[in-house]
């Protein structure tokens, strides 16, 4: 449609949101958010209000909207569901744009609320990072930079394509900038379900990024930031840095420092290890409940829940940097009285790093900086607790914990102790702050008072009792008469306004005292606005001294609540080292302990790796028996090590650990077309790929995606591979229901059996729940089976089954194993090939075994007499029948006996 023919407001719509293509754009009309054209549609579709039209010159336009004072009920949903929402307001009074002739007010968009930058409280998690995301991409490089506007928190690191997956999952972006025209992102797919923006092209080109970076942090170069050479890195980290300043209209004077994210100082966990190992969600439902973090984060700061979460899911590899996060908690631990006292006043502290964040950029009131400064008060108090401690870390986060007695002494003399919450209600400035206000307040007070004296003296001279003094922004104060005392009202009395049972008149006395008190109001309220603007640029000054002081309190909070978990769930401290051996006594499952049913104990367990005697340990027994809990566990006492937690385990030694790798469960990916077993091998073939003599690798079940002949080749070559590999010959627990796997034991000398210990009574079987050397020679699945509730046919049947299968023994060790072995993949499936041929042999050589009559899997041969003969005896109802009858039944039985 063309412009000519749009109403002005329509014109002025559409132009706005030409600027802002991919954005839902928020109208502001009156007291109303519109949207129109397919934005309504969307809008309506999302939020489910009325779709209706507008006119718009010769057509009509679709048009969605809300009330402006629901904005912060609609605009989470939107952005919750990945949308991109620019708020467009009026940026002048209807009065003023008539008076200057206008058809349509000014409007302009002042933010811009994205899933990934927000400052918003109602679209935050207060203990979750809200990271935007950029990506550019070199030949066989990708630079990444992620940032937190709502904290000031800014990265960036380069990575390989094949390590930007793995990365951009630790880091769990709420969105991720990359460019327009890129096609095919590398490392990415669509199923990870990021909210990808596309930026200009331009913006990736060239130096862009380089003195985006430069020109806000105020430098000649990147140097001091370590991170000069890293130049696909610059831009991305230019583009973020564009993207956050054009969707916040500011000039993000918080963010101030660019780290280097060094991935090799952390733990590497793979996609499917965070999600197996339940760290931060649960493999079902949602929510926290089940998962690691909901057992050890006690945490009572917002910064101090953040820096879990990240300690969680980055585990150190250094061994100095664990041991002072273990000593730190070591001595809050036997210092109960400090760690309760500390625990009190944390709970007071509030958000400083948002808190910070949203007074910098103006998105703020006089509440925040109250908070701001009452949480300023406790940091002498923690000061104070930690003065002259050993530990190192607390040393160091003592030091960090710098009193700032000139931002709460400005805050505190400029606001009043209970401020409005809004900027525009007043009274937020303290009495004797500013002169010029003090005057104007007393003004305003007093020419109110002394228009309750006119109205008095106003009834006393008319002898109107029921005459009030109203007031409205077309008349100002007025002078309103009901019908009743008409009559009454004085010659000087002007009319102005005639209602169905009133008149208002003004006088010129009060039209002077009006103007005295709106004059004095109007310029107070500005004043006021002023003063409080100036005293928020004053505190923004001090964003860095805030977030050195955030940071030191996150710290603490985290170390405190380490210790605080230790002595509620009876954890110890493990020893961690460099040598290759993982040696844990009586260790737990830290979550499954703690929500066993009452009463219920937890049987802990001993576990010893290494790679000179115990590389693989080789664990067989019936499902339900444990084998996964112990695995996990393994794997979560690890990593509580390695991120400076106690663990729960009598002892634990923990020589350091690089990755953790694990394949547990079934799953498909059935929207890339990757069916269970085809998911199953992708996470094998990574662990194979990528796992080092330092890692720890947790197989559970591989193999049983596929035919079992097949499937049992894959685990008995994939074991082989990890422990003839010498580098990728990981400490590694591998649980199987192939008891034929045990042969593996004697034919390679870092590989141990152990089974997890069941005992069997009168056909039914009790678990025990306890890891024991030695393999199971038995799966006890039809007895799990018949414990599920089958149908007895079906269990007695399977038996049956069992018991011939049985007979067929399938010896996987005679294979040849002087054979030299193959490497890579090659030589995993060269192996698989060689063991199934031996399956293969072993079945050749059942169906040569004619002479013995086999009993057919699916039942023999229908024999109609033994058929007429099974029917009549199960037509025979014992407690009814004769004795007469029963010497019939008997001499008819005989018969059909014999023809059989």
């Amino acid at each position: 449609m063309s412009s000519d023919n749009q109403t002005p407001l329509m014109r002025q719509y559409f132009e706005i949101k030409e600027k802002h293509p991919g954005m839902i754009l928020l109208f502001r009309v009156g007291d109303f958010y519109e949207t129109f054209d397919e934005d309504a549609k969307l809008v309506s579709r999302e939020l489910g209000i009325t779709l209706t039209k507008r006119n718009n010159g010769k057509d009509q336009t679709p048009l969605a909207g809300f009330p402006y004072h629901s904005l912060d009920t609609y605009l989470p949903k939107l952005v919750r569901r990945g949308h991109r929402v620019a708020i467009c307001e009026q940026t002048e009074e209807p009065e003023d744009a008539k008076k200057a002739g206008k058809k349509v007010v000014n409007r302009e968009v002042t933010e811009i609320t994205t899933p990934g930058v927000t400052l918003s409280e109602k679209l935050l998690d207060y203990k979750k990072n809200n990271y935007l995301a950029a990506v550019h991409f070199s030949a066989d490089r990708a630079g990444v930079a992620f940032a937190d506007i709502s904290t000031g928190e800014f990265s960036l690191c380069r990575v390989s394509h094949a390590e930007l997956s793995s990365l951009l999952e630790s880091v769990d972006p709420a969105e991720i900038l990359v460019k327009k025209g890129l096609k095919q992102i590398p490392g990415l797919s669509e199923e990870h379900g990021y909210n990808l923006s596309r930026m200009e092209e331009w913006i990736f080109q060239g130096d862009y990024g380089y003195r985006e970076l430069t020109g806000h942090f105020g430098t000649h170069s990147l140097k001091g930031f370590g991170v000069e050479d890293l130049k696909e890195a610059h831009v991305a980290a230019g583009a973020l840095l564009h993207y956050m300043r054009e969707t916040q209209k500011a000039t993000l004077s918080h963010v101030r420092r660019l780290a280097l994210y060094n991935r090799s100082a952390y733990m590497s966990l793979d996609v499917s290890t965070r999600r197996n190992l339940e760290l931060t969600t649960p493999m079902r439902d949602g929510g926290s409940d089940g998962t690691l973090v909901s057992i050890l984060d006690r945490t009572l700061t917002a910064m101090g829940g953040r820096l879990f979460r990240k300690w969680l899911m980055r585990p150190l590899r250094e061994r100095e940097s664990i041991q002072a996060r273990l000593d730190a908690v070591g001595w809050l631990l036997e210092k109960r009285s400090v760690r309760d006292l500390l625990r009190e006043k944390l709970a007071e502290v509030g958000d400083l790093e948002r808190l910070m964040s949203r007074i910098s950029v103006g998105r703020t009131n006089a509440r925040d900086l109250k908070q701001l400064s009452f949480s300023l008060c406790s940091v002498p108090y923690f000061r104070e607790q930690l003065n002259g401690v050993k530990p190192s870390l607390l040393e160091q986060t003592a030091g960090e914990l710098k009193e700032l007695p000139e931002v709460t002494r400005k805050i505190d003399n400029a606001l009043v102790d209970e401020p409005p919450a809004g900027l525009g209600d007043g009274g937020l400035i303290r009495e004797g702050y500013h002169e010029e206000l003090d005057d104007l307040r007393d003004a305003a007070r007093n020419g109110k008072e002394y228009i309750a004296g006119i109205r008095e003296q106003l009834i006393r001279d008319s002898g109107i009792p029921s005459l009030k003094i109203g007031y409205n922004k077309v008349f100002g104060y007025y002078i309103e008469v009901t019908n009743t005392h008409r009559d009454k009202v004085p010659d000087y009395f002007i009319r102005k306004q005639t209602l169905v049972n009133s008149e208002r008149f003004i006088t010129p006395e009060l039209k002077e005292v009006e103007e005295k008190v709106l004059s004095a109001e109007e310029r107070s309220s500005a004043l006021e606005a002023n003063l409080f603007e100036e005293l928020r640029l004053e505190v923004a000054k001090y964003a860095g001294e805030v977030q050195d002081v955030a940071s030191a309190v996150a710290r603490l909070d985290c170390l405190q609540s380490f210790a605080d978990v230790a002595w509620r769930c009876n954890y110890v401290k493990p020893v961690v080292n460099e040598e290759d051996k993982l040696e844990i006594r009586k260790g737990r499952h830290p979550v499954v302990e703690r929500t066993l049913p009452a009463g219920e104990p937890f049987i802990p367990n001993d576990i010893v790796l290494d790679c000179s005697e115990n590389q693989i340990l080789m664990i067989t027994g019936p499902n339900m028996a444990g084998k996964s809990i112990i695995l996990r566990q393994t794997a979560l006492i690890v990593l509580m090590a390695q991120i400076g937690s106690f663990v729960p385990a009598e002892e634990a030694l923990i020589g350091l650990v690089d990755k953790i790798f694990t394949r547990v469960g079934a799953s498909d990916n059935l929207a890339a077309g990757e069916s269970t077993f085809m998911v199953e091998m992708n996470e094998a073939a990574n662990i194979l790929n990528n796992a080092t003599p330092r890692s720890l690798i947790l197989l559970d079940e591989i193999g049983r995606g596929t035919s079992t002949f097949d499937g049992l080749s894959i685990a008995w070559s994939l074991a082989e591979y990890l422990h003839n590999k010498a580098d990728v010959a990981a400490r590694t627990l591998f649980a199987t229901h192939y008891h034929e796997l045990n042969e593996l034991e004697k034919l390679y000398p870092r590989i141990r059996n152990f089974n997890i210990q069941v005992r069997e009574h009168q056909g039914r079987i009790i678990f025990m729940r306890k890891l024991v050397p030695g393999g199971a020679d038995h799966s006890y699945g039809i007895q799990v089976a018949d414990m599920a509730g089958l149908p007895v046919e079906v269990i007695r049947r399977a038996k049956e089954i069992l018991v011939h299968l049985e007979k067929q023994s399938l010896n996987l060790s005679e294979s040849g194993e002087d054979q030299p072995q193959g490497n890579g993949r090659e030589g995993v499936l060269e192996r698989a090939g060689r063991t199934g041929a031996i399956a293969g042999r072993v079945v050749s050589d059942v169906e040569k075994q004619e002479e013995i009559p086999q009993m057919s899997l699916f039942g023999a041969e229908p024999n109609p007499a033994m058929e007429q003969l099974c029917d009549r005896i199960k037509a025979v109802d014992p407690d009814r029948i004769t004795p007469i009858d029963a010497l019939a039944l008997l001499s008819e039985l005989k018969k059909l006996a014999d023809d059989t």
